[in-house]
């Protein structure tokens, strides 16, 4: 029987990367409501509110590419999937576009949301649902990180 391909990076058999995935994800679209709160109300609050949640999306997002970094390149399966490709790539840009969502708010996190920042941020959503789908696909479809059973 052909082994799954395995995540390198996890704590007693169980992968890190998707106990960490979830918290970028709700901080991104926590981002991506907050600043549709302000676009409606334009109250100071929720523009602050997305710098918050843009900063403890990027450190969030750092932790959990340094574990999938690891599972990708830890074994050859892994970069051998087009899946797997997807995934990485979109989520590196799903960051990069965070990170300057973020920058250009830094001098005035108010005026910098519309329309710029709610592009973005709704632009880094979309990409999100693009990016967990593949992410979903290695687990589901190509069972990485999915333990094998004794038959």
């Amino acid at each position: 029987m052909l082994e799954n391909p395995k995540s390198t990076a996890r704590i007693a058999d169980h992968p890190i990367h998707p106990m960490l995935i979830p918290f970028p994800i709700a901080f991104l679209v926590g981002t991506l409501v907050s600043d549709l709160i302000y676009w409606q109300t334009t109250d100071a609050f929720w523009a602050t509110a997305s710098v918050y949640l843009l900063v403890a999306a990027i450190i969030a997002a750092a932790l959990a590419a340094v574990a999938g970094f690891i599972d990708f390149f830890g074994d050859r399966r892994i970069r051998g999937l087009s899946h797997a490709w997807q995934h990485m790539i979109g989520n590196v840009i799903a960051v990069l576009l965070t990170i300057v969502n973020l920058l250009i708010r830094l001098g005035d996190p108010e005026g910098a949301i519309v329309p710029v920042g709610l592009i973005i941020s709704a632009a880094v959503g979309i990409l999100l649902l693009f990016t967990g789908w593949r992410g979903g696909d290695l687990v589901y479809r190509h069972r990485v990180g999915i333990p094998n059973q004794g038959v």
